[in-house]
């Protein structure tokens, strides 16, 4: 009888402990709540907002004329949206595809081999992660310049033909690609390293002791367990890829022959070079429809996997 008053005793005391501490908890996340409230879903909520509306950038917002889904509609007669679409899913299948083996790669040379000097290694392959990408820009705009720049009279000095890199529509795109691998690949080098240090060391001794070698070690131990890991570096790879936009505009704004024109660049053109608000609001929402369904896709895949 004491047993069961003392455990109905304690069950109202356990009640109010918890939700003491959902209150606590909700006291501690409100300011970032409101920061992500006031900082990410109003832009989104307005932005729709305006895709529903015909609107210059140059007047009020009071100016606004209602156009429901005309601007989406329209988007489906665009020519250009279509050709930046194009542009985009070729961009980021590229980087996507080199990416991902190239940074597992890196990675693993990174941390298995016992050598000096590879924290060295790491922070320099990583620093060019950090630095603002419109100065990469300038500087692989005057690598990439014909005749006097650097690529150029290396080709020469070989006796092969100038690739013309950013100055033909058949190598301008390749060219950005280069240049965000040579930016981009330590972040997911460093972000594999990170993976591989959650791997118990004791799975390689005891498949060293069944006799695998590197190669087998690689593809039945370190692979499989790095597979979130490289779920995640590709769903980043394919975010930053989608939201390019600072080498587009400093290095070709989208030429030539629009053959650089991706999303991200056809949105702020629309938007603040020809003054179709919009219309570019309609494209920015579509974008973000886009990721939200590679983002389900990634973190379903990363649930399958799991």
């Amino acid at each position: 009888m004491t047993a069961g008053t003392t455990t109905l005793a304690a069950r109202p005391q356990a009640g109010r402990l918890g939700s003491g501490r959902g209150r606590a908890a909700l006291a501690f996340l409100s300011p970032a709540m409101l920061v992500i409230g006031l900082f990410t879903a109003v832009p989104i909520a307005l932005t729709f907002w305006i895709s529903l509306h015909e609107w210059s950038m140059y007047t009020p917002l009071g100016d606004m004329e209602w156009r429901g889904l005309g601007n989406y509609s329209d988007l489906l007669k665009n020519q250009d949206f279509f050709q930046a679409l194009g542009n985009t899913a070729i961009y980021v299948a590229l980087v996507l595809v080199v990416t991902v083996p190239l940074s597992l790669a890196l990675g693993m040379l990174l941390y298995f081999p016992r050598v000096a000097g590879k924290g060295v290694a790491r922070a320099v392959l990583f620093s060019t992660y950090v630095v603002p990408t419109v100065a990469i820009a300038i500087v692989w705009g005057a690598l990439y310049a014909p005749d006097y720049g650097p690529f150029a009279q290396v080709f020469a000095a070989l006796g092969l033909p100038d690739p013309t890199w950013l100055s033909a529509p058949d190598t301008a795109l390749v060219s950005l690609v280069i240049f965000h691998l040579w930016q981009m690949i330590g972040y997911y080098t460093i972000l594999v390293i990170a993976g591989l240090t959650q791997i118990p060391g004791d799975l390689y001794e005891a498949a060293r002791i069944d006799g695998a070698g590197f190669w087998r070690q690689t593809w039945n131990v370190t692979l499989p367990l790095l597979r979130r890991t490289t779920t995640f570096i590709a769903l980043v790879a394919v975010i930053n890829a989608i939201q390019v936009f600072d080498p587009v505009y400093i290095l070709t704004q989208g030429g030539p022959a629009e053959s650089t024109s991706v999303l991200s660049f056809a949105i702020q053109r629309a938007a603040f070079q020809h003054g179709l608000a919009g219309q570019a609001s309609a494209m920015a929402f579509s974008l973000l429809v886009i990721l939200l369904a590679l983002g389900g896709l990634f973190l379903a895949a990363m649930r399958r996997r799991s």
